[in-house]
């Protein structure tokens, strides 16, 4: 029987230490297909819990560059329904925005009442690259410590649900994936010379991580640090953590259906007694939910 896996484990309680982090588990291709269905059916029942209610949740997704963003990212899309799950690709900001306060940008982008939102990358970019690369003054990144811990306490205060999640790899795990993205033309495009420049720098953006996470890891808004040298097990336990923050006292049951759409539906499908008797009642599938469940 496969190991569960905790949720709980991967919240961050105290400032990490990344070069510590030596144990990254595998997991093999049919357990990971297995346990990847079972988390997408149940994050698609959470969206459908979550419309037509004021519920609405905020993915804030970061990591090393190739640490498997993207895929994650690509996965919760191939689950969740794109009328209501929305996906932000965070790039540098452009000139305009460069002249308002750095939060300004997500402000806009926050999900409305019913919504699912994905940021790939974040207002974090501000105690991260900006910091390393110089682009905000001392003063300015180590403010933003406070402002960002206001700014998320504000979200959470207001109802929405925030998940922030931390995908990390090994140096040498990077290298070989760079590899892998030069090999492969398919992958060319997501290669440029700041990747490898941002490589030479792993150990000042390894003290802005330990940082980060030591000053915003907070009881509203903890971080979820995930080690994802293997690619399926990183998702897994995403979407596992996803599972559970996101549908934590949510009912799931299946919503009844409106009367008159069911007499509608009656007179225009000639639905039999049969029909009828399943639209009214219909099964409820049960869904894994629970941290220690064996298979997910």
């Amino acid at each position: 029987m496969s190991q569960a896996i905790n949720s709980q484990k991967f919240a961050v309680t105290h400032r990490p230490r990344l070069a510590e982090i030596t144990e990254h588990p595998q997991l093999d291709f049919a357990d990971y297909e297995r346990r990847l269905t079972s988390l997408q059916g149940a994050l698609q029942r959470i969206q459908q819990a979550y419309l037509g209610t004021s519920e609405r949740a905020l993915l804030v997704l970061e990591g090393w560059d190739t640490a498997g963003k993207g895929g994650l990212v690509r996965r919760l899309g191939w689950a969740l329904d794109p009328r209501s799950f929305k996906v932000h690709p965070i790039a540098a900001p452009d000139e305009h925005e460069r002249a308002q306060h750095y939060l300004q940008r997500f402000w806009r982008r926050l999900p409305e009442k019913g919504q699912i939102v994905a940021f790939d990358r974040s207002w974090y970019g501000r105690v991260l690259v900006e910091r390393v690369e110089g682009f905000a003054t001392n003063k300015e990144w180590r403010r933003a410590y406070r402002e960002i811990n206001e700014f998320e306490l504000m979200l959470v205060d207001s109802g929405i649900r925030l998940v922030k999640l931390f995908l990390h790899i090994t140096p040498d795990e990077q290298v070989r994936r760079f590899r892998d993205r030069l090999i492969d033309p398919v992958k060319h495009w997501k290669l440029s010379y700041e990747d490898f420049r941002n490589h030479t720098r792993w150990s000042d953006y390894e003290t802005a991580i330990e940082d980060m996470m030591e000053e915003t890891a907070t009881k509203h808004a903890p971080w979820h640090l995930i080690p994802a040298n293997n690619k399926p097990y990183g998702r897994i336990v995403a979407f596992r953590i996803l599972a559970d923050r996101l549908g934590k006292d949510m009912s799931l049951d299946p919503r009844p259906i409106d009367p008159d759409l069911l007499k509608e539906a009656k007179r225009v499908l000639n639905l039999s007694a049969s029909d009828i008797e399943r639209a009214s009642h219909p099964a409820k599938r049960k869904v894994k939910l629970k941290r220690n469940h064996p298979e997910i």
